[in-house]
């Protein structure tokens, strides 16, 4: 039974990767690229449709219960089954093509504007990450934070995480000091009137992020890029909070940030080219890879790996399957990182409970109705690995070694 389950969940998530793909919300390279950067998978969702076959995963889909996406059933009509025909949503018989895809800013019209100066708004882990990774890059990086008390914990906090690196051999001393000199803290957001780009990195509350939008606008020149960490709310609120949406866009980091490789960039219908373009531009000088995604609640990632969660936790209600042997069946039957339940709880609880109230809110989809266990859960305060109860019934609190996986934890949309 669990096998069973197992192999239905995982096709369930295959199967929305690809309608979210044909429905255009995201281009093939961008949906896998995001799921394996951001979740640890061994391959993309596409990838593993056409290495499973086209008509197989429908007849899969179809045992399941579950409707095909459109695009799956065009697919098998057209004869484009995977990679055992040669092509399916990639081509396997011509030399040039692979899953790699073109560079993430290959096409881009617009130009990007020189970058020297980045702007951090806001002190927490993520903000600290973003900061810590531009500094590291080499960016004059000023971090403006609430208080200069807050300012002066932020710069502290930097260093000592820079510091980490270096005894870990992720950083060598010279880049560490070079980096410290580049970071600057602040309370005062006139200090951000030179940067070319500023990320707000502030709590995943729409109120709150308006109204730091709308004093950005009145520090920042005009072409200066304005940026927001979320996943969840809408950019364009946040562009029309700060009256010049052309340079208001999403750039979503994964926490942590100075670990995670991808960067989610989400521009709006008003997003002009050349803040697309200067977007990209800094996630490449940053050494990270970015994806496209629509101005849609959960970008690709959360969207797509939420639904998952919360369908694990409906079986696990059913009785269908225990918490830790189905995180087994999972790693041993697809080569996932982490079951569902472990991520579940290193996410923690409350903050899934949190995004899946969200996605729900947006789309509506029963998928992520969140499951009556997680809010019971959350209710008696088992959190996950943070107050070490959760699914499974007693996780060690310190933290493992960090996974992919386990590093979409808090990268989604509350933190």
């Amino acid at each position: 039974m669990q096998d069973q389950t197992a192999t239905a969940l995982v096709v369930e998530y295959l199967n929305r990767a690809a309608a979210h793909h044909g429905e255009g919300h995201v281009t093939r390279d961008d949906v896998d690229t995001a799921m394996r950067l951001g979740c640890g998978l061994p391959q993309g969702p596409l990838a593993h449709l056409d290495d499973l076959g086209i008509d197989v995963a429908i007849a899969m889909l179809d045992d399941a219960g579950v409707r095909p996406a459109a695009i799956l059933i065009r697919m098998a009509c057209d004869g484009r089954l995977g990679r055992r025909v040669g092509r399916g949503f990639y081509e396997y018989d011509r030399p040039d093509t692979g899953q790699t895809g073109a560079p993430r800013d290959a096409g881009l019209s617009g130009e990007p504007r020189p970058l020297r100066r980045l702007g951090v708004v806001g002190s927490g882990t993520m903000a600290r990450g973003i900061a810590q990774v531009g500094a590291v890059a080499g960016l004059h990086t000023t971090v403006v934070a609430r208080t200069d008390e807050r300012a002066a914990l932020a710069r502290a906090q930097i260093g000592r995480s820079l510091t980490a690196a270096v005894s870990r051999g992720r950083l060598d001393e010279p880049t560490r000091m070079t980096a410290e000199e580049c970071l600057t803290t602040s309370a005062d957001q006139a200090t951000l009137a030179g940067c070319d780009v500023v990320v707000e990195a502030v709590a995943e509350d729409a109120d709150i992020k308006r109204r730091v939008f709308a004093a950005l606008a009145a520090a920042c020149p005009t072409d200066t890029v304005l940026a927001t960490t979320t996943s969840s709310l809408s950019v364009a609120a946040c562009a029309a909070a700060a009256g010049r949406p052309a340079d208001v866009l999403g750039l979503h980091f994964f926490n942590p940030a100075p670990a995670m490789r991808l960067v989610e960039i989400a521009a709006t219908a008003t997003t002009s080219a050349r803040t697309v373009a200067t977007a990209h531009a800094l996630v490449r000088r940053l050494g990270k890879v970015s994806v496209h995604s629509a101005d849609r609640c959960g970008f690709i990632v959360n969207y797509l790996l939420f639904g998952y969660l919360n369908r694990a936790i409906s079986a696990l209600e059913r009785g269908e399957v225990q918490a830790e042997e189905f995180d087994a069946t999972i790693r041993a039957e697809f080569g996932y990182p982490m079951g569902p339940f472990a991520l579940l709880d290193t996410i923690g609880l409350d903050v899934s409970l949190a995004i899946l109230r969200r996605l729900h809110d947006e789309f509506g989809e029963p998928c992520f109705a969140p499951a009556p266990v997680l809010s019971a859960l959350v209710a008696a305060g088992r959190l996950g690995r943070k107050t070490g109860t959760g699914f499974l019934s007693e996780i060690p609190r310190t933290r493992p070694r960090q996974t992919a996986m386990a590093g979409n934890a808090a990268a989604g949309g509350v933190r």
